[in-house]
């Protein structure tokens, strides 16, 4: 197998937050090129389209590209390229027409040191690779759904050609240049047999392969049908809960319609921290919202918050652990 076996992730070499903290530029920005999704998976409420109907602020499109264009040379303004631009949140950012063009604009910026997506691969064709390739995109983060045809129509009631699929992906490796590719799975919904063909399907045709594990980390969204791994993290770590979330300290997130979240999980937009259609991308990341969600959490009131108190990514994603230097960060900020 020519794959690492590496999650999508980066586990090695990390920042010690405690000391950094406060950033004046973010080391990663999400920004969602689209909030559809083609398919409805079990544990995603993208996929839950009634559900998107009945939310408020869910625009369910696209972002605009002069919108996007706007982000970006927003994004320009801070004094240092930020680390990653990840062009991805809730939906399917190959659903967005401008997807190839977004990538571009961004690389020919020089404002970010790199720039990934995650895909579930499904829009994949040898003129779409290359055109992302030649367009800079420097990770894609593949999300299988199943290892044949008749799995991803159960758990994600979507109809692939699935040897169309792997083919494409082998397509994108054999071209990829500097893109590095990762493909993973959750494996908690196969057999040891299935796990084996994962790795036989994609271990040559990937740079990083992993079978993850179940969580809940999407907030107030009841998972269909499958059940949170209580033995073991998505990554097969310890379950272990944090009291900071240190995500807001490093990352914040812009939605399809400009609106900007506090966190990437935030797809009920229960966490707005401001609009880009209106405030500068700097000017929402400096902002006194952002700063009085970085004060709750050091001052350990998360539990008391309706939505991030229960929050299963502080405790099953593998967060940064900062709860120590709470009270040294506090007088920092």
């Amino acid at each position: 197998m020519k794959a690492k076996i590496k999650p999508r992730i980066d586990l090695e070499n990390r920042t010690q937050l405690e000391t950094v903290i406060p950033l004046d530029t973010p080391f990663i920005i999400f920004v969602d090129p689209s909030d559809k999704c083609n398919f409805q998976c079990k544990f995603c409420p993208t996929g839950d389209r009634n559900l998107m109907k009945e939310t408020p602020g869910r625009n369910y499109g696209h972002m605009d590209f002069d919108l996007y264009k706007k982000i970006i040379n927003d994004i320009c303004k801070f004094d240092k390229p930020i680390r990653v631009l990840r062009l991805y949140k809730d939906g399917e950012p190959l659903l967005n027409p401008n997807f190839i063009d977004m990538v571009k604009y961004a690389k020919d910026t020089n404002c970010t040191e790199r720039i990934d997506t995650t895909t579930n691969a499904s829009l994949l064709s040898p003129k779409k690779n290359i055109e992302m390739i030649n367009a800079g995109l420097d990770r894609i983060n593949i999300s299988i759904e199943g290892i044949n045809t008749q799995q991803y129509l159960e758990f994600s009631q979507f109809k692939i050609n699935f040897e169309e699929l792997i083919d494409n992906i082998a397509h994108l490796y054999e071209n990829r240049k500097n893109c590095e590719i990762i493909v993973k799975i959750n494996g908690d919904l196969l057999s040891h047999d299935d796990k084996q063909q994962f790795y036989n399907m994609f271990g040559d045709i990937a740079d990083g392969v992993y079978i993850e594990h179940i969580m809940s980390c999407w907030p107030e969204f009841q998972l269909r049908e499958v059940s949170v791994n209580q033995e073991h993290g998505i990554y097969g770590q310890e379950i272990k809960e944090v009291s900071v979330c240190p995500y807001v300290f490093y990352s914040f997130s812009i939605n399809s319609d400009g609106s900007a979240s506090l966190c990437f999980l935030d797809w009920a937009r229960k966490l707005i921290i401001g609009d880009v259609n209106t405030q500068s991308v700097k000017e929402i990341w400096l902002g006194d919202k952002m700063k009085e969600y970085q004060k709750m959490f050091l001052k350990h009131e998360r539990k008391k918050h309706p939505v991030c108190g229960n929050c299963g990514q502080l405790s099953h994603g593998l967060p940064d652990d900062i709860d120590k230097y709470s009270d040294l960060l506090l007088n920092r900020l």
